[in-house]
């Protein structure tokens, strides 16, 4: 439903021998390969990548904590994109045409819509929980608990998947647009339209959450600031050892919240433009070449493929976790007792004691 068709001598249809069929827009082998090979190795690594945080945070009992759990749900959305919509976005881009059925398309643009808000409301109670680690660390165990968690991993499931299974499936999305819906509609598409007040609730569902981090971020990162200058500023040796466990319990939460700071920065960065466009479409006409949105809907889609890379990179006891994993170790008795932390140290101990 976006862009301008092609002329009547490059017209192919998405279903050749059936009336009322899409256009179809045809890629030449070479790019249509790499496409394929782009978002193919997206939606893997979304998948893989997402599957190993949840194996690891949900085997290996020292990772069992609240702010984990939402880490893993977290990564239990990103996988579900990964499983559930990329790959059959990635046909339906590169092919132009919807071939999974109007039944399927539904839950399509449901599970896309829900697994987007999750991912948004997890990374929101996220920078809360971050907040109140760094604020105080030492009372936050107390307050932060796993049903605490559990009932902010529920609202973050519930809320999103009430809300987009009910936009859909009431066609409430479609309330005015009728016509242009009507005038669009053909065998072999797959394209959700949203009217102009949905699309700014739409809008408002992603803009609250995303203010909530930056303000909780923002003000970790002042706070972190603040502390930093306190312990430099210690100057009895007696006042600096009474206070040593608070500074490296405040030290690791604030280390914890910056890596989790840029999950949700890569998360705003990815999916803004999208709701950006999508305002601009509805208000517009949509009037987005489907080149434009494709590269949008992509760039949205990759950002589920970059928080276990962020892991990877800043996280220790994940980097310990996959190769524990992948070399098959947990599949050994007390496999789950494992102390990520420590793991290197002991094998260095192993080796030096057999020597």
């Amino acid at each position: 439903m976006r862009g301008d068709p092609p002329s009547p001598a490059a017209v192919q249809l998405c279903y050749e021998n059936v009336n009322g069929s899409c256009i179809k827009t045809s890629y030449s082998p070479g790019p249509r390969l790499l496409l394929y090979a782009l978002f193919g190795f997206g939606a893997l690594l979304a998948v893989c990548g997402n599957l190993l945080v949840m194996t690891s945070i949900l085997h290996f009992k020292q990772l069992h904590s609240p702010a984990n759990f939402l880490i893993a749900s977290l990564a239990c959305a990103d996988f579900l994109v990964g499983l559930c919509v990329m790959p059959f976005s990635m046909v339906r881009s590169v092919e132009s045409c919807w071939y999974f059925g109007d039944s399927y398309c539904r839950f399509h643009s449901c599970f896309d819509g829900s697994f987007c808000y999750a991912s948004a409301f997890h990374l929101c109670f996220i920078s809360v929980d971050r907040y109140l680690a760094v604020t105080d660390p030492l009372i936050y165990p107390v307050r932060f608990t796993v049903s605490a968690s559990g009932t902010c991993i529920a609202c973050s499931w519930i809320l999103s998947i009430t809300y987009s299974f009910y936009l859909v499936y009431t066609g409430a999305n479609e309330v005015g647009l009728e016509d242009l819906v009507s005038a669009l509609t053909c065998v072999g598409g797959c394209q959700i339209a949203v009217n102009q007040n949905w699309v700014l609730i739409n809008f408002l569902l992603f803009l609250i959450p995303a203010l909530v981090m930056i303000s909780a971020y923002s003000k970790i990162f002042l706070i972190a600031r603040q502390q930093a200058r306190r312990i430099e500023s210690l100057s009895s040796e007696t006042a600096a050892s009474s206070d040593s466990y608070k500074d490296r319990v405040a030290k690791r939460e604030r280390k914890a919240a910056k890596t989790l700071g840029i999950a949700v920065g890569a998360f705003l960065v990815s999916w803004l433009p999208y709701f950006i466009d999508s305002i601009i479409d509805a208000f517009l006409g949509f009037i987005t070449p489907t080149y434009v949105y494709e590269i949008l809907v992509w760039v949205a889609y990759y950002n589920s493929s970059m928080n276990p890379l962020i892991y990877a990179f800043f996280y220790p006891w994940f980097r310990k976790a996959i190769k524990l994993i992948v070399t098959g170790r947990i599949l050994q008795e007390n496999s789950s007792s494992i102390n990520l932390n420590s793991e290197k140290l002991k094998r260095c101990c192993l080796c030096t004691w057999e020597i």
